[in-house]
């Protein structure tokens, strides 16, 4: 069977960006199992999979539009320290949850403290980032209708 909508692949990964530091990886773990075409993992790693059987392995780079996307400057935004009311101690790489004005939460990275002014950034932290992906495909199997229902792989 090859890997195509509305089948569950697992594969095991190693991500690395092109420092060749390791960003993520399967390794020593179960396989990422997911639900090909629903969206569950990244669009170029998708494509990427696509036709690929049990035993197949790849090296493929991500650009950052087919990834986690370009950084958006509009994310980036500077508010004052009384933003972060009941902290302590307000530092760079500090994540927080930050309520939007429809009431959805957004993880906010600080990335500066200038006095009393927070530079906080809610780009994800791989915006920006090409990724290089070395994966190799362990298990395809249908989906279930269950899962289908769910966009996800049980």
């Amino acid at each position: 069977m090859l890997i195509g909508d509305n089948v569950v692949a697992s594969i095991h990964y190693t991500l690395t960006n092109n420092a060749g530091e390791v960003l993520d990886s399967s390794e020593g773990a179960a396989p990422l199992n997911y639900l090909h075409g629903a969206g569950n993992i990244i669009p170029g790693l998708e494509n990427a999979l696509t036709g690929k059987a049990v035993g197949s392995s790849l090296q493929v780079t991500i650009a950052p539009a087919e990834g986690y996307g370009e950084v958006m400057e509009q994310l980036i935004d500077t508010v004052p320290m009384a933003a972060f009311q009941g902290v302590e101690s307000v530092e760079p790489g500090m994540a927080f949850e930050a309520r939007q004005a429809d009431g959805s939460a957004r993880r906010i990275v600080v990335t500066r403290v200038e006095g009393d002014q927070v530079t906080v950034d809610a780009n994800h932290p791989l915006a920006g980032v090409e990724l290089n992906f070395d994966v190799e495909v362990v298990a395809v199997r249908a989906a279930t209708d269950e899962e289908i229902q769910h966009g996800h792989a049980h």
